[in-house]
């Protein structure tokens, strides 16, 4: 590249047209489009059904200013380069600018790069190409898509439920995933299960437990208080021995390098993260941080991604740190190679550090702190997965009271492997590690010092939290990479769903849309359906699918579904929760509504009143400056906090 041309470049970001143009000298002109440039208009369906869905795109608002300066700065420059993110969006962003610009159709000037480090942007600028018309018209076609169900959906939802409510294509079949979880969770009905523990300890003084596992004949479940008690009178003054010891060797295998659904849901189970703070944390260290004086840097690869690939230059440099920083135990002796699920585009890498040599610790002064703990997380995954295994020695130990027949079980690690970069979160449920066991032989006299009877009930399915919902679209075949995160936070911002305890709980409005799209709309929410759809734009992107035949395919049953359901349902009435509380302007008694952030207390007469108040959650502590009640309170951002 002769620094010598003059060249404009552009790219979504501020940000990430500071850390290009450090790499890419004086000739080059770097600014940012703040994004999309061009949009379907907000206050009009935009799309002329008759003349072959032809769309119709106008100027963002607050767009105007940053077009012209691009405009005025193209006209100064011998050549233009389009550098948005490498996926559908970034391509739809290039075709839109192009048009702004008028550039020719024919001109190679996408740039396209996984990573910004300077040699991955010298590459890309040495191989541009022309845009990729069949990646812009799978982003079309979605877009198409989601303005169809939402323009004809909507106002059906306004006038027979309530004022601005909005349905969503792919964000309805979540929200029934919510919801259906929610009714399997008041279905459920627990059943009643013993667990009978015996303390023992050997002659060496070693306590440890053991677990009634049945008799010789094989396992025995206990149901009732009467069964447990029957066990405990069997043994009563027998003597404990060891009856049986079986040792043997597990290895755990370390987890692929992230993928954009797994690091959520990791960063979900191990720093709290919802999907959209992960996101919004992982495309600053994509687009580039200032590390002092290395300047602004990109940190890890293209963040939305569903294959687990790697490239070979990346895996020999994490492989020369681990022989060097953890000995040659500690490396496989050919590299780790991980297949992508079956639906994986595996257009980009899996998301990594741009170079393993730039350790957490020594980065961590410059960045925040959410950005050092997802950068070490996303440090410590890459390169234990290029690790050796770990290996454990499983105990499995029977100890016998006359015909009854108790287990214990315990591990040990006997070589660490991965384990001393990374150990993976769990989800709620998950079986924890078995603990240690002292030495056990066969035919050891064990003392017992105790029985402990434990009474128990089955528990329901837990409610969706951010990691397990991303986890279940995903093996679903429901949104891709780049739409998890937009999913999660359009349910909460229409108030169909809530967090609590960090756990998704649909509100009554929720609930009450599903079941009329269920019951009119059953396509649309159908899991399946919306699973081939996302299978039929992946094939629209491979050049497979016309993208206007699938638009066509979809609008018409769905134009003649909307026709039959503005005949067939009346109008919903959704009852509120009336309570004890008095409105302190009218003396109406006050409703529990449901916001973004939650429940609150409003007035029925709204809107000749707006009166409204929070519900008080108090902790029963006073406070210690004034005396008043401590009570629990939420920030915007829905965090629970005490004021």
């Amino acid at each position: 590249m002769a620094e010598s041309t003059k060249a404009l470049v552009i790219v979504e970001s501020p940000a990430k047209a500071k850390t290009i143009s450090r790499f890419l000298g004086k000739g080059y002109t770097v600014k940012a489009s703040r994004g999309h440039v061009r949009d379907l208009p907000k206050s009009q369906f935009g799309i002329d059904v008759e003349k072959d869905f032809r769309p119709k795109y106008i100027t963002i608002r607050g767009r105007g200013e940053i077009i012209k300066e691009l405009k005025d700065a193209a006209r100064k420059v011998d050549r233009i380069y389009l550098a948005p993110d490498p996926d559908r969006e970034g391509e739809a962003i290039c075709w839109h600018l192009a048009n702004v610009l008028d550039l020719p159709n024919k001109d190679h000037y996408r740039v396209e790069f996984n990573e910004i480090t300077k040699g991955a942007i010298t590459k890309a600028f040495k191989h541009p190409r022309a845009v990729d018309s069949d990646r812009v018209n799978a982003q079309q076609a979605r877009r198409l898509l989601d303005r169809i169900v939402g323009y004809m959906l909507s106002p059906l939802l306004w006038r027979k439920i309530r004022p601005g409510l909005s349905a969503g294509r792919v964000q309805s079949v979540a929200l029934r995933l919510i919801t259906e979880r929610e009714q399997e969770i008041r279905d459920f009905q627990p059943e009643e299960y013993w667990s009978l523990t015996a303390r023992l300890k050997t002659r060496a003084g070693a306590a440890f437990e053991a677990r009634y596992h049945g008799s010789e004949a094989g396992k025995v479940e206990l149901k009732t208080e009467a069964e447990v008690k029957a066990v405990t009178d069997g043994v009563q003054g027998s003597s404990w021995i060891v009856a049986k010891v079986k040792t043997s060797e597990r290895k755990r295998h370390p987890q692929p390098p992230f993928i954009t659904s797994t690091l959520q849901q990791e960063a979900s189970r191990q720093l709290g993260f919802t999907a959209r703070r992960t996101m919004a944390v992982a495309q600053q260290l994509y687009e580039g941080l200032d590390l002092g004086t290395q300047g602004s840097t990109g940190l890890v690869t293209y963040i939305r991604t569903d294959s687990t690939r790697v490239s070979e230059t990346a895996v020999a440099e994490v492989r020369s740190l681990i022989g060097t920083k953890y000995g040659k135990d500690y490396l496989p002796e050919a590299p780790r190679t991980y297949k992508s699920r079956k639906t994986a585009q595996d257009a980009h890498e899996a998301i990594r550090p741009t170079t393993v040599l730039r350790f957490p610790e020594e980065v961590k002064p410059h960045l925040t702190r959410d950005q050092y703990r997802l950068y070490r997380l996303v440090w410590d995954r890459f390169v234990a997965s290029q690790m050796e295994s770990a290996v454990l020695d499983l105990v499995t130990a029977d100890i016998q009271a006359r015909e009854a027949i108790f287990r214990a079980s315990g591990s040990t690690v006997r070589f660490k492997g991965y384990l001393v970069v990374y150990v993976e979160g769990r989800d709620e449920g998950a079986d924890d590690d078995e603990k240690k066991l002292p030495p056990l032989t066969e035919g050891d006299a064990l003392a017992l010092l105790g029985l402990d009877p434990a009474q128990h009930f089955t528990q329901p399915p837990p409610r969706y939290s951010d990691a397990t919902l991303v986890k279940t679209l995903e093996e679903k075949g429901i949104g891709r990479p780049s739409t998890y995160a937009p999913i999660v936070e359009t349910i909460l911002e229409r108030g169909y769903v809530i967090r609590e305890e960090k756990r998704f709980v649909p509100t009554e409005l929720g609930e009450v849309v599903v079941e009329l799209l269920k019951e009119h709309f059953p396509s649309i929410i159908d899991v399946d359906f919306t699973a081939r759809m996302e299978n039929r734009l992946d094939d629209v992107e491979d050049g497979k699918q016309d993208w206007k035949d699938l638009l066509r395919d979809f609008y018409n049953p769905f134009a003649q579904l909307i026709d039959r359901a503005e005949e067939q349902i009346g109008k919903v009435e959704i009852a509120p929760e009336v309570t004890d509380e008095i409105c302190e302007h009218c003396g109406r008694n006050l409703v529990v509504k449901h916001g973004r952030y939650g429940k609150f207390l409003a007035c029925p007469g709204f809107p000749e009143c707006r009166f409204t108040k929070p519900i008080v959650e108090s902790v029963g502590v006073t406070c210690p400056d004034c005396g008043g009640d401590i009570v629990v309170r939420r920030s915007k951002k829905g965090r629970r906090f005490y004021g």
